[in-house]
């Protein structure tokens, strides 16, 4: 085992707020650089400090049994680290301190991340919503995965979390997983907060992650054309199920309401707004977020036709919604038959609200970002593409501006 350096600093510790009298002594243990600082539970007057020594000064009786306590903490120290040595073990910081204060170091990430994802559990859904904690659910199974698959264990010490292991957490998404870029720094940024847990409980000296980019690829986000809307919406359809299908798909179109929320959307949650118009008035699942939507003529010719169907009429809801397995290869099927060369899934009708329908029609990306139940523009902007026909109009109304100011 390579020879590492050893640096400890006792030195007083100045609590928020700490006006006068005296201060906490702490002892800072670094090793190869990484530090770990732990309170001695002794309390000295800054006033007879010598902080270039780290020891109290004086020759008083007090100052004495302070240096010795302080002295025997140094041998406490270097002792730790031989029997790390001595038992190969990893010699570190935050190794040092579980073993000279007796910290149980035997936690294992998967136990850790368990009773996280309990704690969630039980929080939902006053403060976590249900796809928040499927997601941390779903981190963890993979999580459960790769640990199996790199290190043939059931589970792992957290010492052994490092940035080797981030970056073979990111090889086996991408790889075994076959994620794309983007789906396997979802997964990873929900694992970093189970790692940042424990750091702030002093588990780990340092953050794995410090030297990891958790950097997202910007994507191209579908969406359809006014052109391809009226297609598909003029179309003619052999069988019932792919024009109710179409219906639900386009209603989603001029509302943006995710799949997940028009599933759930009840009859109750279309409301008269403060203008007495018509409004959807309801709460993303994903994020539990406020959702008000006005509705446009088209959605509620939607709802007026589907309000007699017989499943909207036993479950209370809005439309008569299918799986979204089932949904989405019927879209296939739908975009196949209207010439549409693009994928169609039922996501892409909330980005083609927020571009054709929304945007490109001048209304503003903030209003825009309040009907998606975007907590920041910046969500927004991901679906926001500005169409070059909206540039156009744009920049004509700056010529015609400038026609006029130059005339």
């Amino acid at each position: 085992m390579l020879e590492k350096s050893l640096g400890i600093l006792f030195f007083l510790k100045q609590p928020k707020n700490h006006k006068d009298g005296p201060m906490t002594v702490y002892v800072r243990i670094t090793v190869d650089g990484v530090p770990s600082e732990i309170s001695t539970k002794r309390k000295w007057d800054p006033a007879r400090w010598d902080p270039r020594k780290g020891r109290a000064s004086g020759a008083k009786d007090d100052s004495k049994a302070l240096n010795s306590f302080i002295d025997i903490l140094s041998h406490k120290v270097h002792e730790a680290r031989r029997k790390l040595i001595d038992a190969n073990k990893e010699v570190s910081a935050i190794g040092i301190k579980n073993l000279l204060f007796g910290v149980d170091e035997n936690k294992y990430v998967l136990k850790i991340f368990e009773e996280h994802n309990q704690s969630i559990k039980a929080l939902v859904p006053d403060e976590y919503s249900a796809g928040t904690l499927d997601l941390f659910e779903r981190t963890l199974l993979h999580t459960q995965r790769f640990i199996k698959w790199q290190y043939k264990e059931e589970d792992l010490s957290i010492q052994k979390l490092d940035y080797e292991f981030i970056e073979r957490f990111a090889f086996w998404f991408k790889t075994v997983r076959k994620c794309q870029h983007n789906s396997t720094i979802k997964y990873l940024t929900y694992f970093k907060k189970i790692v940042l847990l424990c750091v702030k409980r002093k588990w780990l000296a340092y953050d794995p992650f410090a030297e990891f980019s958790l950097a997202r690829r910007e994507n191209v986000r579908p969406f359809l054309t006014e052109t391809e809307l009226t297609k598909i919406a003029k179309k003619e359809f052999p069988t019932d199920r792919l024009a109710v299908v179409r219906d639900i798909f386009l209603f989603s179109c001029y509302t943006g309401l995710a799949y997940a929320d028009v599933q759930k959307l009840q009859r109750s949650e279309i409301i008269i707004g403060f203008d007495r118009q018509q409004w959807i008035d309801t709460r993303r699942q994903k994020t539990d977020s406020a959702t008000r939507i006005p509705l446009l003529p088209f959605p509620l010719a939607l709802i007026k036709k589907y309000e007699n169907h017989p499943v909207c009429q036993a479950k209370g809801t809005v439309l008569p919604i299918l799986s979204n397995q089932k949904m989405n290869a019927y879209l296939k099927e739908i975009a196949d038959t209207c010439g549409i060369k693009k994928t169609l899934t039922f996501h892409i009708s909330r980005h083609t609200f927020a571009t054709t329908i929304t945007l490109s029609n001048g209304v503003p990306i903030e209003s825009v970002a309040k009907m998606l139940g975007h907590k920041n523009l910046k969500q927004t902007q991901h679906y926001a593409k500005v169409l070059d026909f909206k540039v156009s109009n744009d920049m004509q109304v700056l010529k015609d501006k400038l026609a006029d100011i130059t005339a």
